[in-house]
């Protein structure tokens, strides 16, 4: 059995760190703060910030209170929605599927890693090389609604919100929130882990090493064949010179 542990310890690292930006790009799904809204001359929302994320749009209110919340009001923005931007559509698409296919990046890293571990060879590289590009394609699922907002957010773009989520019409200014933020953190992790991922070679087999395994197997099969008696040293006989000889007769 092949020792392959200590080519992987890269992937290894790899492996936490697509581990930490799947959940990290969890996180920012559920985050309402992608979009800061900064408002005034509005009476409903007293704190003056409004928060826009893929599936709520939310602001503080103790005039207009949603229901199971202290002093917040909320409203779900859906995707069959007219008034719904395709930045915020494409966000609940393609990060939902950016979850499920880095969770099957993960879960090839782990059988990769297991692979590794246990000196099976067979198709590692593969199995190295298929969650790289599981991580980088959920990477990329990502940032694309994360960049798009982000783009959103700096040219200050609006968004017509119908009469019952209480927002204006469009905010004075807007900031970048903290679920982009975070999201493309996770998705920075996802990408860098699949490059390692996708690097992974396989040890070397050189010449020197391939001699010494051949002789070493040589050496016990002739051990194993080979008698007690074979051990014997032999003292080989010795032959009388004649010039040596020639010299008694003089």
């Amino acid at each position: 059995m092949t020792y392959l542990a200590h080519t992987a310890h890269s992937q290894f690292c790899a492996l936490w760190m697509a581990f930490t930006g799947w959940t990290l790009t969890a996180v920012a799904l559920g985050l309402i703060q992608w979009r800061v809204w900064l408002v005034s001359g509005t009476g409903v929302i007293t704190s003056g910030v409004a928060w826009v994320g893929i599936w709520r749009a939310c602001f503080n209110s103790y005039t207009d209170v949603s229901e199971g919340l202290r002093n917040m009001h909320c409203s779900y923005i859906s995707l069959q929605e007219v008034f719904t931007p395709p930045e915020i559509a494409a966000g609940q698409v393609l990060m939902l599927l950016s979850l499920l296919v880095g969770l099957c990046g993960s879960a090839g890293g782990v059988y990769a890693m297991r692979k590794a571990y246990f000196g099976l060879e067979n198709s590692i590289r593969l199995c190295f090389i298929s969650t790289g590009v599981l991580c980088l394609l959920a990477a990329v699922l990502a940032l694309v609604p994360l960049l798009w907002n982000l783009s959103s957010v700096v040219t200050n773009q609006t968004i017509a919100f119908p009469p019952e989520f209480e927002f204006p019409r469009a905010p004075e200014s807007q900031q970048v929130g903290g679920g982009i933020g975070v999201g493309i953190v996770g998705s920075v992790l996802m990408i860098v882990s699949g490059i390692v991922f996708c690097s992974y070679k396989l040890p070397e087999r050189t010449i020197p090493m391939m001699l010494h395994s051949v002789l070493e197997q040589l050496h016990q099969s002739t051990s194993s064949a080979s008698g007690p008696n074979d051990h014997k040293a032999v003292i080989p006989s010795g032959k009388d010179n004649p010039a040596f000889d020639m010299a008694e007769y003089f």
